[in-house]
């Protein structure tokens, strides 16, 4: 209740605004009789004042403190019986209430100041009702449209006519999860402002572009995701019907979203063991494949293309946990988008790897070329909401979803490639019958066998110092034996870079300028990745 409002109720007909009527809107929450002089350090927020001014009949100057106090304290308002005790407030107690916006009330001579206090709480507690029956009865409202399967933007639509202002709910990257007609771009409209839910929310602020007011509502979903419901057009503090009423469908909302959520997580998991089991060659028959395949929308006859992405450089955090969630994190943006930006593509991951599949119409003439205009925007967006750096491998094209296992693998050798030259940021084709094919007709034994002859002087170094000389030594050969770009790439001192190549040649005893040595190194460095990558699947 307001101060405004206080004046109208019926049964305390005769109050009179003195004084402070620029506080009018103050809220009422509670009510307090002075009763002893030191009423001051009592005093609370949104409280309303009742007094026959007693202990300021004698120096009715000294009320110019009160005041000032209960302005401080944020009360509500002041209530002075005059004409009892105190004949008039001075003009002076008038002059700093109006500057202060604290109204002083005249209060009735005919009522007790315990009737006074006693009708306004009935006052505030019959509001209070009121307002929560309306807050129960809108929560009713809302919950059954979810209930009756009608669907979230059916609720924000109802929700837009109760508060009579436009509506929108976004992700926290600011991608609507539930569409409304005006298809905004609330990334490009929020630039600038970075939404993390805080302690500070609903918060306000103004849209210059739209010209208009805008109050954000936090939107749980899960522990590391949520949303926001954007309300469109000013909504003051004061305002308590509507807050509620947000704060209702807020609720329900989130509720919903979370449902929502845990159905999708439950449902990628199975849809993702799916796919880790074929393969890993788990499934005993093709029929059993293909049967399963097919709940999950993956046909038999359809032609794929096959992409690996993996973050850029290494992810440190203090525990395995957070690390685990932050990829988590950025893999579901990542389907997301893909969801948002093409209907024809499936999601699976493998430890620190996102695999996609992008199904492939007869009317695409170059899968490649339109598989790698996907990632390219997937790289934009994560740089941009993430800060980070991702690269793919990308496959050719197989005929059948059974084909898919080669194509991962494809896939994965095409990362190692790019990953070898130590680029950031790339999009690595896969090309058929390169050298990775052709090794991998050879049995392994064969190949460690050759990679231990070519590399033997390194396997008896402490490990971290053999990484770093392999993988100078790795760099250098693919920068054509370039000492700055091999720097630059590593990012360390080109001085570095020939120590480090000068101790190669030492171990290995032979030159680095002839063409047989670089021929035998660049096949045994690659022998080393097919053979991790054979470790790691």
């Amino acid at each position: 209740m307001k101060i405004h409002e206080l004046l109208t109720i019926s049964q305390l007909t005769g109050m009179q605004l003195i004084a402070g009527e620029s506080g009018k809107e103050r809220k009422v929450e509670s009510v307090n009789m002075m009763d002893a002089p030191d009423i001051i350090q009592f005093l609370n927020q949104n409280e309303f004042l009742v007094t026959t001014a007693y202990h300021f009949k004698d120096h009715p100057h000294t009320l110019t403190e009160l005041v000032t106090a209960m302005a401080e304290q944020g009360c509500a308002g002041l209530g002075i019986k005059t004409k009892r005790f105190l004949h008039a407030v001075p003009e002076e107690v008038i002059r700093l209430a109006n500057q202060l916006s604290l109204p002083i009330i005249e209060l009735p001579l005919e009522l007790s100041l315990g009737q006074i206090a006693n009708l306004t709480f009935q006052t505030i507690l019959d509001k209070r009702a009121a307002e929560l029956k309306l807050v129960l009865e809108t929560h009713k409202q809302f919950t059954t449209i979810i209930m009756q399967g009608k669907g979230i933007q059916s609720l924000l639509q109802d929700l837009a006519k109760i508060i009579n202002r436009p509506v929108q709910l976004i992700d926290q990257h600011y991608k609507p999860i539930s569409q409304n007609a005006s298809n905004l771009d609330f990334h490009q409209l929020l630039d600038g402002i970075t939404l993390h839910i805080t302690k500070s929310f609903p918060i306000s602020f103004s849209i210059l572009s739209l010209k208009q007011d805008c109050t954000l509502f936090p939107v749980h979903i899960s522990d590391k995701k949520y949303g926001f419901l954007i309300i469109f057009g000013e909504i003051v503090n004061t305002d308590q019907l509507t807050l509620l009423t947000i704060e209702q469908a807020t609720n329900v909302i989130s509720f919903s979203l979370m449902k929502e959520n845990a159905l999708k997580q439950h449902d990628r998991s199975i849809r993702n063991d799916f796919f880790l089991h074929f393969l890993d060659g788990t499934f005993s028959s093709q029929e059993e494949i293909i049967g399963r395949a097919a709940e999950f929308s993956l046909e038999y006859q359809q032609m794929y293309v096959c992409a690996v992405g993996k973050l850029d450089g290494e992810l440190y955090h203090p525990t395995y946990t957070q690390q685990h969630e932050d990829v988590d994190e950025l893999f579901d943006f990542i389907e997301s988008e893909l969801t948002e930006k093409t209907l024809n593509s499936h999601f699976f991951k493998k430890n620190d790897t996102c695999i996609l599949l992008f199904d492939i119409q007869d009317n695409i003439y170059n899968p490649s070329t339109y598989v790698e205009s996907i990632l390219l925007k997937l790289q934009k967006s994560i740089s941009l909401f993430f800060g980070k750096t991702i690269s793919f491998g990308i496959s050719t094209l197989c005929q059948n979803f059974l084909q898919t296992k080669d194509a991962y693998k494809e896939a994965v050798d095409a990362l190692s490639q790019g990953k070898l030259s130590k680029k950031q940021a790339y999009i690595q084709m896969y090309h058929t019958k390169d050298i990775m094919e052709l090794m991998r007709q050879i049995p392994l034994t064969e190949l460690k066998n050759f990679y231990s002859f070519v590399l033997n002087g390194f396997n008896h170094m402490k490990l971290e110092e053999e990484q770093s000389l392999l993988e100078t030594l790795s760099v250098y050969l693919e920068t054509h034996c370039q000492i700055s770009e091999t720097a630059k790439r590593l990012f360390v001192h080109r001085n570095t870079v020939v120590y480090r190549i000068e101790k190669c040649e030492e171990i290995l005893g032979k030159s680095l300028k002839d063409s047989e040595t670089t021929l035998q190194i660049r096949l045994a460095l690659r022998i080393k990745t097919l053979i991790e990558n054979e470790h790691s699947q």
